[in-house]
Order: structure tokens, then sequence, then C-alpha cells
């Protein structure tokens, strides 16, 4: 049996949850930056490396 990651499955879902996280950060600061470190980060926790076969 294979082991499967719990919590969020779609990959989609982690960009969408840093850009959310980016974008509170740039509510209170107000540098724009913010968001773009968001995204990265839930790019970056989305990523997996391919399965070898």
């Amino acid at each position: 049996m294979e082991n499967e990651r719990k919590g969020i499955k779609n990959s989609g879902a982690w960009v969408g949850v840093g850009t959310a996280i980016g974008a509170a950060v740039y509510a209170i600061t107000n540098e724009p930056t913010w968001i773009a470190v968001g995204v990265a980060v839930g790019a970056a926790l989305s990523w997996r490396k391919p399965k070898k076969k």
C-alpha cells in the first residue's frame, strides 16, 4: 500500500493558500512584495519530485 500525503492534495490549493497569506500581510504592511512571497511559498509547498517508475 502506498503512503499518501495527508492534507491538501491539490497542488494549486497551496498556491492559493500562499497568496491569501501574502495578501493578509500586504493588508497589514501595505507592501505588495508580500503577495509575491506568498505565491512563491505556496508554489514551493506544492512542488513534489516526480515518481520513479
